[in-house]
C-alpha cells in the first residue's frame, strides 16, 4: 500500500470527559485509502515513533487512529499535540 501522511491533533475519545481513549483522527482522504469507515489492524509511524494499532468508527464520518500511551511516551508527545502521522500496512504481519 502507498503510505497515507497526515497531521492530526491527539485528543480524548471523548473530550468532555477529559481523559481516557487518546486517539488522532484519520482525514478524508486517508479514511477512503483505509478502505472506509471499518475497524481494522494499522502499522506506521507517529512522530518518530513505530506503532502497532487499531483504527475505528468514531461517528460523524469519522475514523480515528488508537494512540496508546506508550505511543504517546515514544514520541514525547501527549494531548492536544499536533503529530505527524504516517500509516504503512493494514491487517496484522
Amino acid at each position: 500500500m502507498e503510505p497515507i501522511r497526515f497531521a492530526s491533533e491527539i485528543r480524548y475519545w471523548n473530550p468532555e470527559k477529559g481523559s481516557g481513549l487518546a486517539v488522532v483522527d484519520v482525514p478524508p482522504d486517508g479514511i477512503a485509502a483505509l478502505g472506509g469507515l471499518k475497524q481494522q489492524r494499522v502499522r506506521g509511524r507517529l512522530g518518530d515513533a513505530v506503532f502497532a494499532s487499531n483504527v475505528a468508527p468514531a461517528g460523524g464520518g469519522r475514523l480515528a487512529l488508537s494512540v496508546s500511551k506508550a505511543m504517546m511516551s515514544a514520541g514525547r508527545v501527549t494531548v492536544g499535540d499536533r503529530v505527524e502521522v504516517e500509516i504503512t500496512g493494514v491487517g496484522r504481519e
